[in-house]
């Protein structure tokens, strides 16, 4: 699933493309994607100009002269701009200027008018601060690995990235977030931090399906220290590293490294 980096990486690629262009139409065909009337909402988007693009969590925000249109790329979604349409492409805008589809070949995605979603999300991991986020942390008692992928708790983080962030951190986890002490809890928000700024300059993961709004790859994955490296060496001390399921996640760490 596209995670900050990858959606951050898509905006920067559309915003020069997208700044006040016009929608002249638009057509969706995944009752998924777009559940409700389609035609209604193809209709409502028609003649709107998108003022704006922004990121907000794993969400892509279009302030539209009326109303916002939130975009959400599920596990496998893609917003390309004049690119080709496939037998995937579930949603085409029509610009005054161009073309942007929405390809989905799994259709967990979602695109939505005036959503409520993007309310009800927490604070963005990059703009936190590390009083905040350790008041925040000794106040749940939950692990910490399902806590970081909780999006009321930061907005953003997934499932690669907060794999990430605890092995730089050296936390297991599967560790109880209100007993990391505040040494621990600021190594953790500043590897939150620098992972995901260092992924954002990376232009991402590029794991399966995800490229930006050109089709470009990003190249983080090369630089991955425990997700997806069950097996292979810890980078810090040789011992291989473990995959376990937490939060019907597939987990990594170096059960050497990170403690609980």
């Amino acid at each position: 699933m596209p995670e900050l980096p990858e959606v951050e990486t898509v905006v920067r690629s559309l915003a020069d493309r997208l700044q006040s262009r016009r929608i002249v139409a638009a057509s969706f065909s995944s009752r998924f994607v777009t559940p409700g009337n389609r035609k209604r909402l193809a209709s409502r988007l028609a003649g709107r100009t998108i003022r704006s693009l922004a990121r907000r969590g794993k969400f892509i925000v279009m302030t539209l002269d009326e109303g916002t249109l939130a975009v959400h790329l599920g596990m496998t979604g893609k917003l390309l701009i004049d690119a080709t349409a496939t037998g995937h492409t579930h949603g085409v805008f029509t610009l005054d200027d161009g073309v942007l589809l929405y390809d989905d070949p799994r259709q967990f995605g979602r695109i939505e008018l005036d959503s409520r979603r993007v309310g009800k999300l927490g604070p963005e991991p990059l703009e936190i601060g590390l009083e905040e986020f350790s008041k925040r942390l000794k106040a749940r008692k939950s692990r910490v690995k399902p806590l970081l992928l909780n999006q009321t708790f930061l907005a953003g983080l997934g499932n690669i990235y907060v794999d990430e962030a605890l092995f730089q951190a050296g936390i297991h986890p599967l560790a109880i977030a209100s007993r990391l002490n505040a040494a621990r809890a600021a190594r953790l928000h500043q590897a939150i931090r620098e992972i995901l700024t260092l992924a954002i300059e990376h232009r991402g993961s590029s794991i399966s399906d995800y490229v930006d709004a050109g089709g470009r790859r990003g190249n983080f994955q090369i630089l991955h220290k425990a997700y997806g490296r069950e097996g292979q060496p810890c980078v810090n001390c040789g011992a291989p590293i473990r995959k376990i399921l937490v939060a019907q996640r597939g987990t990594h760490f170096c059960p050497q490294c990170q403690k609980r």
